[in-house]
């Protein structure tokens, strides 16, 4: 099983607006089948702007992945809603999200996007296709990998 939620922090100013960026996010998947199910949502929202926005959101189904509890570690994968609250939602984007566990200043999460905003602010990897955001700290909550 593979549950959390809370806030996270990037410690930086990745989108070069002055604040510091983080997020929100909630996520539970359990193993059915032989996989991950589940739901996954980070929402870049609240506290500051991100991009440029008051909102950017990704949440959708875990539709697969792994976990292993040895290492306190998991990756979750399926398809999202992302939602920019400002007319623009795209839907069906397959997204993956690795984790490991732990509380504030431990546990950690890193979101890619596939297949989508690639180069925009904050995308670590320019060029590969995707949007991968650097790996954010938890600043409130706890990722739990059992």
């Amino acid at each position: 099983m593979v549950s959390g939620g809370g806030t996270g922090t990037f410690a930086a100013d990745v989108d070069a607006d002055g604040d510091i960026d983080g997020s929100h996010f909630g996520l539970g998947a359990t193993v059915r089948a032989g996989s991950l199910r589940g739901h996954f949502e980070c929402q870049m929202a609240g506290n500051a702007d991100f991009l440029g926005l008051k909102l950017m959101a990704v949440e959708g189904r875990v539709a697969g992945g792994w976990a292993s509890s040895e290492s306190g570690t998991a990756l979750l994968s399926g398809n999202a809603t992302v939602n920019l609250a400002n007319g623009v939602i795209f839907r069906d984007v397959p997204y993956e999200v690795q984790l490991w566990a732990g509380g504030p200043g431990v546990g950690r999460l890193k979101l890619t996007v596939i297949g989508a905003f690639d180069g925009v602010a904050g995308d670590t990897l320019p060029g590969n296709g995707n949007y991968d955001l650097p790996t954010e700290t938890v600043a409130t909550g706890r990722i739990t990998v059992r």
